[in-house]
């Protein structure tokens, strides 16, 4: 079984990423602060390390300088600091990702499988419920089968798969799928949302419309 090593100093968020992730699949180890995270690491190894920035004693910055001196585990920060230095800061340490509070459940699980299978050299494909995305061949696949998606599409697509379980606003989609070839207000994000829809079949059922929010992708 897959082996994380959850390090936060909050006991209930570490307790649930433990809960969420062991019904997923994944085992997790937890620790309440950056030198219990160090111990740890010194007699077990992990597939990732789930660490908070700010906690007594150790805060992260200090534990992934220590973790790279001597491993390349994948590390993905969790913390409630956002800001670009700090994101900066942890990016030029080693970090592999990065995620803020409070954050999804599904995006962490999702964001942490994948470092790891970046770190195991696999081919990165993302995963919604009947719905599958071959990163590198830009490739989308509906319970196994093909579906041919335009440009725009596989991009909207790809925005709500790496954000899976959270609303999206209209201007959220507009900002954060770069390159959308349409023109308009943002509505003409509900046109290209019927579209992809439609290309997805069966599957554009898991795309749900939220009243005065926008959209969500959803397993089902």
């Amino acid at each position: 079984m897959t082996r994380i090593l959850v390090v936060e100093d909050e006991a209930r968020i570490r307790e649930i990423i433990r809960d969420y992730f062991f019904a997923h699949g994944l085992d997790c180890a937890l620790a309440a602060d950056g030198e219990a995270a160090l111990e740890l690491l010194r007699t077990h190894d992990y597939d990732a390390i789930l660490l908070d920035i700010l906690m007594p004693h150790l805060d992260g910055f200090g534990v992934c300088k220590a973790v790279r001196e001597k491993s390349g585990v994948p590390i993905l920060f969790l913390t409630a600091l956002g800001g670009e230095e700090d994101m900066l800061r942890g990016y030029a340490l080693g970090a592999d990702d990065y995620i803020t509070k409070p954050f999804s459940l599904a995006v962490l699980l999702a964001k942490t499988q994948a470092i790891i299978r970046r770190s195991r050299g696999e081919t990165e494909t993302l995963h919604c419920g009947a719905i599958a995305l071959d990163m590198s061949a830009q490739r989308c696949t509906v319970d196994g089968e093909d579906r041919k998606l335009s440009p725009g599409e596989y991009r909207l697509l790809l925005c709500l798969v790496r954000n899976q379980g959270q609303v999206l606003s209209r201007d959220q989609l507009l900002d954060k799928v770069c390159g959308l070839d349409f023109e308009g207000d943002d509505r003409a994000v509900d046109v290209r949302v019927r579209s992809l829809r439609a290309a997805l079949g069966s599957a554009g059922k898991q795309i749900k419309t939220v009243y005065k929010a926008g959209y969500r992708l959803e397993a089902k």
